[in-house]
């Protein structure tokens, strides 16, 4: 029997050692060495030798000889899981689990921290600090709750593989904020949207504007998506258009497919338009900001209030109880929040004598001239009668339009409501013109004579100063000046803003789009106003073919749902189109179901933009406000659509941030 190394040349009638063949060193100086391997053996007579057998001299007593290094090295080379190729990719596996592990609680920590509206950075982010930041901190402590982890995070990550850099979370932020933008963009897929744009000042005085996308979704439903935040260098029309088109353009969304646009009432600026009511708010401010301007002050305030209350419960005024006669402090405006001036008007005239009894404090112990000579000013604009006359004045103009603000800002607000809303306060603003005066100059009087403001004839002549000068104003009085020039001109900018801002061609599309309304089993389903609605507002959208047929679809759209269960105990147009849609009716009723999203598709509600500004002053505080645009536009796309970003998986995240660009490590 031969041995498996044997090999035979019939060509050359030699006999080879494939093994020696294969893996034998080089020559080694004996002239028989490679008798196996190069020569071929051919003396046959030595093999039947017994211990001197030629093929048992080659293979060799010794386990180190050459033959039996070469069958250990022959097994090495057949044994393909020592193989070096097999050893570097499992290594390379292992590493690539270590990666991902990393970056995965990199990606973690952005996303959680984003959440929470948190900063990142810490001012000492050395593995000596004592605090190295939020995000470094949350990355110490999710590693010490797995072993595995804190093997490879931190000091245990390689030099270039950490993934704890500045430049890392911003580029794992951007990744998260730019899925959250495709969702949305896929989301409104070839929906007709609507814009609705707003701006405000964050905490470095840049201009930024929100955008804000409202459409209906493939399920019938009504969204409002926070979509970019830009800054602009001014606020103009010709600016926010171009701005807008770019951010559009971008994402590919057309203009052509705006079927609304929205801006937030410019109710503040109104009534600004008229001198005196501006040089009030400027002057409101003031007084805020000398009785409040430091913590000393503000605790003087705060006695002052407590005398004041307790002084009212001895002489009856107000009655104690669990809840009430809560102390309070002074409201400040804001720059475009029209409630937060009517908050300031409330509690200027709710603190008027703790606030004088501070000012009053502040004029005779001041610490410097300055000083006392602010709160002098201060406390004669509050002793003065037409400061006092104005502050109830806008009290009541704001708190008739400052229930239309407060729901035009709630989400829920439908197009019916809304309309509504406005009609009432045209109406009462309206009767406040007309009828309202004297009673409010009786209030107004009755006010000074409780705490001791002078109140001029009403009846005398009026008498205007212009600087020193003072000129008579013939057949005028000083009533007829302060309900003609003040009074009457404040609420005729108001009307004139909201008829500007609901123009009788928009209250018309309202009133139309209300004919779609099923509440009441469909009581005010109208097939005309339906037509006329199509044909004056939305031409474009449907064909000739289609209007023509319009009619017939609703006869048989109105059968339809009033008998059918699904949708005859419906109150909004939201709620039909969502039951359109789960009823599979949208198919059938194709034409009727486009005009309402199209109907819905009209911006009601600034809510939305609101909650955007109030998340920019969450993320941007002073002690952030040196933040870029991107990363605070980043932060709250992540903040306000947290549904949507807690919906992609990490490991989504993890491929996106590999495609970006060739990395030095492998994913």
């Amino acid at each position: 029997m031969f041995p498996s190394w044997l090999e035979y040349s019939p060509t050359n009638d030699a006999a080879y050692c494939l093994l020696c063949y294969l893996s034998s060193e080089k020559p080694n100086g004996n002239p028989t060495a490679d008798v196996f391997t190069r020569k071929g053996f051919k003396a046959w007579r030595k093999i039947n030798y017994g211990k001197c057998c030629a093929f048992l001299k080659h293979i060799g007593e010794s386990p180190c000889s050459s033959h039996n290094n070469a069958v250990k090295a022959s097994q090495d080379l057949f044994n393909q899981s020592m193989n070096i190729r097999f050893a570097l990719n499992e290594q390379s596996s292992e590493q690539i689990l270590h990666n991902r592990l990393r970056l995965r609680c990199s990606i973690d920590s952005v996303r959680w921290l984003t959440f929470q509206s948190c900063a990142f950075r810490g001012h000492d982010e050395k593995p000596t600090s004592k605090n190295r930041g939020k995000f470094l901190e949350m990355v110490k402590l999710l590693a010490s709750y797995n072993d595995e982890l804190a093997k490879v995070v931190l000091e245990n990550a390689p030099y270039n593989g950490k993934y704890t850099s500045h430049a890392i979370q911003k580029e794992l932020l951007q990744i998260m904020s730019c899925k959250v933008k495709h969702y949305i963009r896929e989301e409104i897929g070839d929906s007709k949207f609507c814009i609705i744009v707003d701006e405000s000042r964050d905490e470095s005085l840049r201009e930024q504007m929100a955008i804000i996308l409202r459409f209906v979704d493939k399920h019938g439903c009504i969204q409002e998506r926070f979509f970019e935040l830009v800054h602009v260098n001014d606020t103009m029309a010709i600016t926010l258009k171009k701005e807008v088109c770019d951010v559009l353009s971008m994402h590919g969304l057309h203009v052509s497919d705006i079927r609304g646009q929205g801006l937030q009432l410019a109710l503040v600026a109104a009534s600004r338009e008229v001198f005196a009511i501006h040089d009030f708010f400027s002057h409101l401010t003031f007084i805020v900001n000398v009785a409040c301007s430091s913590t000393k002050r503000n605790d003087e305030l705060q006695k002052a209030i407590s005398a004041e209350i307790i002084n009212l419960l001895e002489i009856g005024e107000i009655e104690s109880g669990k809840g009430q006669n809560q102390k309070s402090n002074h409201k400040r405006a804001g720059d475009t929040r029209w409630s937060s001036h009517f908050g300031s008007i409330c509690s200027m005239i709710n603190l008027h004598n703790p606030t004088c009894v501070v000012l009053q404090e502040i004029r005779k112990t001041g610490s410097s001239y300055t000083t006392r000579g602010d709160a002098n000013a201060a406390h004669k604009l509050l002793k003065s009668f037409e400061f006092t006359l104005i502050l109830h004045i806008m009290k009541e103009i704001m708190g008739i339009t400052d229930r239309l603000c407060q729901a035009l800002q709630q989400k829920s607000q439908d197009i019916l409501n809304a309309m509504q809303l406005v009609s009432y306060t045209k109406t009462l603003i309206q009767k406040l013109r007309d009828d309202d005066w004297d009673d409010l100059l009786k209030n107004v009087i009755l006010f000074c004579e409780k705490h001791e403001i002078y109140s001029p004839d009403c009846n005398a002549v009026y008498i205007e100063r212009e600087g020193r000068a003072r000129h008579q104003m013939d057949h005028i009085t000083v009533g007829q000046h302060f309900r003609g020039n003040l009074f009457c001109v404040t609420i005729d900018q108001q009307l004139q803003e909201l008829n500007h801002r609901f123009c009788p061609e928009t209250m018309e599309l309202l009133i139309l789009s209300n004919s779609l309304v099923p509440k009441d089993v469909y009581k005010a389903f109208d097939i005309d106003n339906i037509c006329a609605l199509v044909h004056k507002f939305y031409p474009l959208d449907f064909s000739e073919q289609d209007k023509k047929i319009l009619r017939y679809h609703l006869h048989f759209f109105h059968l339809d749902a009033v008998s059918h269960p699904g949708l005859n105990k419906l109150s909004t147009m939201s709620e039909l189109c969502e039951a359109l849609n789960t009823t599979g009716k949208a198919d059938t009723h194709y034409l009727v179901d486009r005009l309402i999203r199209l109907i819905l598709t009209l911006p009601v509600s600034t809510a939305t933009t609101e909650r955007s500004f109030s998340t920019m002053k969450l993320i941007k505080t002073r002690l952030r406000n040196k933040m870029e645009d991107e990363f605070l536009a980043d932060s709250m796309m992540l903040y306000i659509e947290k549904e949507i970003a807690d919906q992609f998986s990490t490991d989504s995240i993890i491929d996106e941030f590999k495609s970006k660009k060739d990395r030095t490590v492998k994913f």
